[in-house]
C-alpha cells in the first residue's frame, strides 16, 4: 500500500465539491452500513428519492439548508491501494479563510470547475492560494459534464484555458479529467458516455500518483517547550521538521548562534540513539545555554535571523490592512509583535500580474515587507516550510488577519547607523541649553499636558528650543494604529521614547506628557533616552482627576463604556523614586510651573 495522501477539494461555489467526494466514497464502498443507511434516509427526507452525496460532508445545519459548504470537512478512508484524508473546503468568497486552512494541510489539490461556466475568479483565487501554500500537484476536475451532454468540445475549451492559467507555474503534476459528480461518471470507473476521454478515473489516479516532496536541507527542530528532567537537566522538546539527529552531533541554537552537542535523545520518554523527520523528541544539550520556546535547533543548515523579511500574504480580516499596525506574528513556535511596513504590490488572481493597490481588503493577495519587534529565525518557504509559513493575528480580536509565506529574508543585522559629524553637544552649544527629556507621568487628568504647556511657553520666552510630545497627539498621528492593550501601551511608550531621543540629539529640550502607567515601560523608555531622561511624577488622587475630567472619560469608564482606562479599570504604577514630584492637588498651574523651572535651573538644563 502506498503512503497516506492528504487531499483538499476546492473551487468556486456550487461546483460540486462535496457531491464529488461523497459519491467517490459511496462508489468506492468505504462507507459503513449505518452511514449508507443514514445517507439514504437523510436524502429521502430532504430531497426525495435521489441520493444527495454532499450530505456525507456537509454536516452543519446551515450547510444543508443552503446546500453549500461553510466549514472544512475532513474525511479519512482507505482502499486496497491507499489511505486518504480529504479536506472538503468551501467555495464561497466569504469563507476563503477556511479554504486556506485546508490548503495548508494538503499534499494535492483537487480543483473543481463547472464545465458549463468555465474558470471563474474564485477558481483562480483558490489555485493561487494552493500555490502559495506550497501545493505543486493538482487535479482539475471538470464537473457537470451531464449538463453539456458530455460534449468533448466543452472539455477542450476549459482544458485550453487551464493551460494558460498554469503556464507560469512549475507544477510537479497536473491532471485534467471530465466527470459528472451527480451521475458518477469517471469517478471510480470509466464512463461510456465519454469514450473520447483516454485518461483514468479519479480514484485510480489518486491511488497511484506519487507526490514527490523535495527533501529540506539539514536538521531543524523548533523548540516548543523546555522541560526539567528528573536528574535536573533541561530538555528541549519539539517535532523534527526536517533531517535527522544522532547523539553526539554538533548543533547550533538560533537566534543566538551558540554551538553545542546533543548529549541525549528521548523519543516518547525512551532513550534513543537517533531521531528523524516527524518524531516528537526531547533533546538534552551538553552545554547549559539559553534555549526557550521559539528557538530553533539546527544541524547542517543555516536559517536567517532577522527582523525584516519579504512575504506574500493572503489578507483574511474583514477590516482592511493598515500599514504599520502592530499584529502578532507567528512563525514556527515563535510569536512576537510585528507590522507590515511596506506593501510592494498586489497580485491579480486571474493572471498573477502586479498592481498598485489603494487598499487591501479581505481575500486580496499581495507582496509586502514585514518588520518584527526583535530578531526571529526564518527561512524562505521553499527551503524550510516550518520557518517560512506564517500568520498575522489581530492583537485585539485575536482573529487571524493574514496567512502567507516568507519569500526572502532581509538581512538587517549589518545595518550600521550613520554617525553625524555634528554631535549632540555641538547642537546644544549652538542653542545655549542642555538637551533633556522631562517625562511627565501620572493619572489621566492629573495635569501633565497643562503643566508641560505652561513650562514650554516660559522656556520659549527665554529663547530656549523645546518640543512637547503629548500623548493624545502621538496617538492621533504616528501611533494611531495602536490600541490600549498592555502590549500596545508598551509599544506606544517605546516609539515615543525613540522620538524623544532623536530630538535630544538635535539639542532640544523635550517634554513628554504621557500616562505611561507601567514602571517597566518607563524604565525601558529611560534606557532608550539615556542620561538625559528625567522622570516627573504629576501627582493627584483619582477623585480629583475625575472632577477635572471635562470629557467625561472617568464616568464612562466607571459605567463600563471605556475598557482598560487607567485609574479605573486598568492599574497605574506610581514612580518609586522620580526625579521630581509635582503635586497638582496642593498647587495651582503657576506654582507647579515655577517648581519645574527651578528644577531645570538646578540641573543646569537652562
Amino acid at each position: 500500500m502506498q503512503e497516506l495522501l492528504k487531499i483538499m477539494t476546492c473551487g468556486s461555489v456550487d461546483d460540486g465539491k462535496s457531491t464529488l467526494i461523497g459519491h467517490l466514497m459511496y462508489n468506492a464502498k468505504v462507507l459503513l452500513l449505518d452511514q449508507t443507511q443514514t445517507l439514504r434516509q437523510e436524502s429521502n427526507k430532504l430531497y426525495g428519492e435521489e441520493i444527495d452525496y454532499s450530505l456525507l460532508l456537509d454536516g452543519l445545519e446551515a450547510e444543508r439548508e443552503q446546500r453549500i459548504t461553510i466549514d472544512v470537512a475532513y474525511r479519512f478512508f482507505s482502499t486496497e491501494k491507499r489511505s486518504f484524508i480529504i479536506a472538503d473546503t468551501p467555495g464561497h468568497n466569504e469563507y476563503t479563510r477556511n479554504m486556506a486552512v485546508g490548503a495548508s494541510f494538503a499534499d494535492l489539490a483537487v480543483i473543481l470547475i463547472d464545465v458549463s461556466k468555465g474558470i471563474l475568479p474564485q477558481t483562480q483565487r483558490h489555485y493561487r492560494i494552493c500555490k502559495l501554500m506550497g501545493i505543486r500537484d493538482f487535479v482539475f476536475v471538470l464537473n457537470k459534464m451531464d449538463l453539456v451532454a458530455y460534449a468533448q468540445d466543452h472539455y477542450e475549451q476549459v482544458k485550453a484555458a487551464l493551460g494558460i492559467m498554469t503556464a507560469d507555474a512549475n507544477l510537479s503534476s497536473c491532471y485534467i479529467l471530465p466527470v459528472s459528480a451527480t451521475v458518477g461518471d469517471n469517478i471510480t470507473t470509466g464512463s461510456a458516455r465519454m469514450s473520447w476521454f483516454e485518461g483514468v478515473p479519479l480514484l485510480e489516479y489518486l491511488e497511484t500518483i506519487r507526490v514527490q516532496k523535495a527533501p529540506e536541507e539539514g536538521f531543524v527542530l523548533p523548540v516548543q517547550r523546555i522541560s526539567r528532567m528528573s536528574d535536573g537537566t533541561r530538555g528541549c522538546q519539539g517535532s523534527v521538521e526536517s533531517g535527522s539527529i544522532r547523539r553526539g552531533d554538533a548543533v547550533t541554537v538560533y537566534p543566538s548562534g551558540e554551538k553545542t552537542e546533543v548529549q541525549q535523545i528521548l523519543n516518547t520518554n525512551q532513550t534513543a540513539g537517533s531521531a528523524g523527520f516527524g518524531n516528537q523528541i526531547t533533546l538534552v544539550l551538553k552545554d547549559n545555554i539559553d534555549v526557550s520556546r521559539g528557538c530553533v535547533i539546527c544541524k547542517d543548515t543555516v536559517p536567517a535571523v532577522s527582523t525584516q523579511f519579504r512575504a506574500t500574504l493572503l489578507w483574511l480580516d474583514e477590516e482592511p490592512l493598515v500599514t504599520g499596525k502592530s499584529y502578532f506574528l507567528k512563525i514556527g513556535t515563535m510569536q512576537m509583535p510585528a507590522a507590515v511596513t511596506t506593501v510592494e504590490f498586489g497580485l491579480r488572481v486571474e493572471d498573477n500580474t502586479h498592481y498598485e493597490p489603494d487598499t487591501l481588503q479581505r481575500n486580496d493577495l499581495f507582496s509586502c515587507v514585514i518588520t518584527a519587534s526583535s530578531p526571529i529565525v526564518i527561512d524562505a518557504f521553499s527551503r524550510h516550510k516550518i520557518l517560512g509559513e506564517l500568520i498575522l493575528i489581530d492583537r485585539v480580536t485575536h482573529a487571524t488577519a493574514a496567512c502567507g509565506t516568507v519569500t526572502q529574508p532581509l538581512d538587517n543585522r549589518y545595518i550600521y547607523p550613520t554617525i553625524s559629524q555634528i554631535t549632540r553637544a555641538d547642537r546644544a552649544q549652538r542653542k545655549h541649553q542642555k538637551p533633556a527629556t522631562l517625562w511627565l507621568t501620572g493619572l489621566p487628568g492629573s495635569g501633565k499636558s497643562t503643566i508641560a504647556n505652561e513650562v514650554e511657553k516660559r522656556l520659549f520666552a527665554l529663547g530656549k528650543h523645546t518640543m512637547l510630545l503629548d500623548g493624545d497627539n502621538i496617538r492621533a498621528g504616528i501611533n494611531r494604529s495602536l490600541g490600549f492593550s498592555p502590549e500596545d501601551r508598551a509599544e506606544n511608550i517605546r516609539i515615543t521614547a525613540e522620538i524623544a531621543k532623536l530630538m535630544n540629539d538635535a539639542g532640544l529640550i523635550v517634554f513628554v506628557a504621557l500616562v505611561s502607567p507601567g514602571r517597566s515601560d518607563r524604565e525601558r523608555a529611560k534606557k532608550i533616552v539615556g542620561d538625559s531622561f528625567l522622570e516627573v511624577f504629576v501627582s493627584a488622587q483619582p477623585s480629583i482627576c475625575a472632577e477635572r475630567d471635562k470629557k467625561g472619560y472617568y464616568q464612562k469608564a466607571q459605567e463600563g463604556k471605556i475598557r482598560q482606562f487607567t485609574g479605573v479599570s486598568a492599574p497605574y504604577e506610581a514612580p518609586v523614586c522620580p526625579d521630581l514630584i509635582v503635586d497638582t492637588e496642593a498647587n495651582d498651574v503657576t506654582a507647579c510651573a515655577d517648581q519645574v523651572i527651578q528644577f531645570l535651573f538646578k540641573k543646569g538644563i537652562i
